[in-house]
């Protein structure tokens, strides 16, 4: 530990002086020029990567691979073009679906596109069929080629819309969803995301740093700075990407900008604001420099580090969207590391005094804690009476964290969506006017390892089965429906119903729900866990038969399974590893589990209160699943941040001070700073309010509102009025804390 010390000092030490701050900005540069040359920005590799396991062992994909190897087909991702016409799809509006069906029968049609239903070509008693029962809305289906990037299946739909649009009827609506229009509307979302991050970060952290600081360089370096960090890290992940050493996830590139702007600044903060205490009792810049960092280059390279471990603690996450965000903020976050030890350190020590114009810091004779003000007065009272402060605020905090139980979880991606985007108006006429289910059919695969001879006993045998999963609760259609007149070589079996090799048999089911929804993933479930009964019951339980469920909703109960396993893993890992990071750093395994402990209350009384507003006041039924695990990878670990630079001022001031003395003064001089680092954090993420996305915009409430809660309420209260009550209650634990003991 000693030993690491030592080194970060000489490291830091030397980029605060002349000689050192100048070849640290000349290797920023350098590095940032072969980065550039050796990778584009990490937006080129990019992807939606989607759902699933990083492993691909779920049962949906195993499915899948059954699918593909007994019922091979060219077609991938299909699209639903719903049509709807208030009265009645008339004359017409029927003779434009043909035209629209020949079209996509001719050569004219996008390239990508493998079938389309031909319903010019059907009879009118079969056309009738599709429409449905008010004769309003028909569905019209095709597919596109296997394997093609959302990106391509967006342009492709950009052919069919503009298809529709220059035939269109005024009264005759045609909307375009399903797993395809859902694939390129989300990638439509997020075209131009990162670019109206950036330019909404920047100004809103432009904007608050000259209203706090009044100082115009002091608004501007931290943004330089973050500018040339960003760049830096965007090529490396970039590389990264090239090279295919791991996935880049599109929407892992939107966050990681928010934090490394954020967290940058942050630390612009904490250096320049102790630069300014040493600029007061040193003449030279550069050794004031040096003081300052000797005092915060401990604390930056602990928070800086438990970040980082949280980050890579989700590499074992096995749900793709958690485990690709790991080596993007993994990569990220070493470099905004970096960058806080090196060019932070660089760039102010040249400025100088000058970086503070037009309020630069004079030599001051002796130590004047008034200057802190509001933070001061908190502190003062906090010290006095820490039973009340801290029983109180225990109080609202559980409360609070108790709210979490009542929590809903939507693994619907449509309810995210703008209401007026195409995929989910489709979507709402389709579960108007059809079966909810529609929208995403099951696909069930009856496996056999021998050859299957459709004999009478068989036929009886697959009759059972088929009735029974029709009676099951929450099916709405089982089809093509097994008959007796199946048996023997003539019988004109149903397409795709037997596998070429004879070794498996296909049905599709419509469920009665969105198959997106809770109840659906309920049904899913249950087939699942009943497939061997049914087999059994049906007499096809003699090891011969296997059930495989294929489509949407299986595989978003995978992705329900992968998402409880991977919260208890990564929250536990993460934890752990924190804990670990904070024993290291106060080498007391006391403080390190109190201040675990308060970050974790933090974070439960956050969830709690958004879900208080997301249900009570905003009237959200449930929230995106993913909303808990990237709360908790963030707030926690950034809200480590503020307790490392607060115990290590506290750790500072104990070794002249009585302890409640040295929490006072800890409290009063950094009180100001933390806030306003907290404030800026907080508008960071609340920035991603603006975005379309649901999801994106619970995540930013939740992310604001848990910052501010931990910036002002825990660490500026809670945490020291606890250390107080502590030190008051028993002396010894005090004392070992301000030493550092371990176990203390």
């Amino acid at each position: 530990m000693n030993l690491m010390l030592n080194v970060l000092n000489r490291v830091t030490g030397w980029a605060s002086s002349r000689k050192g701050a100048i070849t640290v900005l000349l290797a920023w540069l350098i590095a940032i020029v072969a980065l550039t040359g050796a990778a584009p920005s990490a937006k080129m590799y990019s992807v939606s990567a989607g759902e699933g396991s990083v492993r691909d062992d779920t049962l949906s994909a195993e499915a899948k691979r059954v699918m593909e190897e007994r019922f091979p087909s060219e077609d991938g991702l299909p699209a639903l073009v719903v049509f709807h016409q208030p009265d009645g799809i008339d004359a017409d509006g029927r003779s434009r679906i043909g035209e629209f069906s020949r079209w996509l029968a001719s050569g004219d049609k996008p390239a990508d596109m493998t079938s389309a239903l031909p319903f010019h070509e059907l009879s009118a008693e079969v056309q009738e069929r599709m429409f449905s029962q008010d004769g309003t809305t028909m569905v019209y289906s095709f597919s596109f080629k296997q394997g093609l990037a959302s990106d391509q299946v967006y342009e492709a739909l950009g052919q069919v819309r503009e298809w529709l649009d220059g035939h269109s009827l005024p009264s005759l609506r045609a909307e375009i969803t399903g797993p395809a229009g859902i694939a390129a509307d989300t990638l439509s979302l997020f075209r131009n995301t990162d670019l109206v991050l950036l330019f909404a970060t920047i100004g809103l952290i432009l904007v608050l740093l000259v209203v706090i600081y009044r100082s115009p360089l002091l608004a501007l370096m931290p943004l330089v700075i973050a500018g040339v960090v960003y760049q830096a890290a965007d090529r490396l992940i970039g590389l990264g990407g090239k090279n295919g050493w791991f996935v880049i996830d599109s929407q892992a590139l939107s966050i990681m900008l928010i934090l490394l702007f954020a967290v940058l600044t942050d630390y612009c903060l904490f250096v320049f604001s102790r630069y300014r205490e040493e600029l007061r009792k040193v003449g030279s810049q550069f050794e004031a420099m040096k003081l300052a960092m000797s005092r915060v280059g401990e604390a930056i390279l602990f928070s800086g580090g438990t970040v980082l471990v949280a980050m890579l603690a989700l590499l074992a996450a096995l749900f793709k969207p958690y485990h690709n965000f790991a080596p993007v903020f993994a990569i990220a976050m070493a470099v905004i590391l970096l960058g806080g030890l090196t060019l932070i350190p660089a760039v102010f020590s040249l400025l100088g005094r000058r970086a503070f114009w037009p309020f630069a810091p004079r030599l001051e004779a002796g130590e004047k804690i008034g200057r802190q003000g509001l933070w001061a007065r908190i502190a003062a009272s906090v010290v006095k009476r820490p039973a009340a402060y801290a029983g109180g605020l225990l109080v609202l905090l559980l409360l609070a964290s108790a709210n979490v139980g009542s929590l809903h979880y939507s693994y619907n991606l449509l309810k995210s969506f703008p209401e007026e985007l195409s995929s989910r108006q489709g979507f709402e006429l389709l579960e108007r006017h059809f079966p909810k289910g529609k929208l995403a059919p099951v696909s069930v695969v009856l496996e056999s390892t021998e050859e299957l001879a459709l004999n009478e006993e068989l036929l009886q045998r697959l009759m059972a089965l088929t009735n029974a999963m029709r009676q099951t609760v929450g099916i709405d259609t089982l089809t093509p429906e097994v008959t007796s007149e199946m048996a023997g070589p003539d019988s004109g079996l149903p397409r795709n119903f037997l596998s070429e090799d004879k070794r498996a048999i296909k049905w599709e089911v419509t469920l009665a729900d969105n198959p997106y929804d809770a109840e659906a993933l309920r049904v899913m479930d249950g087939l699942r866990q009943n497939s061997a009964r049914l087999l059994q019951e049906n007499g096809l339980g003699n090891g011969k038969y296997s059930i495989h469920f294929a489509g949407q909703t299986a595989e978003q109960l995978d992705v329900s399974l992968l998402n409880k396993r991977d919260t208890v893993v990564v929250f536990s890992l993460i934890a752990v590893l924190i804990l670990m990071m904070l024993l290291l750093q106060t080498r007391s395994l006391w403080m390190a589990l109190l201040m675990l402990g308060t970050i974790l209350l933090s974070y439960t009384a956050s969830l709690g209160l958004g879900w208080m507003i997301f249900s009570g006041a905003l009237g959200y039924e449930a929230i995106s699943y993913r909303i808990p695990m990237y709360t908790f990878v963030f707030l926690v670990a950034l809200g480590v941040d503020y307790n490392i630079m607060l115990v290590s001022r506290i750790r500072e001031e104990a070794a002249k001070r009585e302890w409640r003395e040295a929490i006072r003064h800890g409290v009063a001089h950094t009180g100001s700073v933390i806030s306003s680092a907290g404030i800026i954090l907080a508008a960071t993420f609340a920035v991603l309010i603006t975005q379309p996305m649901q999801e994106l915009f619970l995540f930013g409430i939740t992310m604001a509102m848990g910052i501010v809660l931990d910036t002002f309420v825990v660490r500026g209260i809670l945490l020291p009025s606890i250390l107080a009550w502590i030190g008051r209650k028993t002396k010894q634990t005090a004392n070992a804390m301000s030493k550092g003991d371990i176990g203390a």
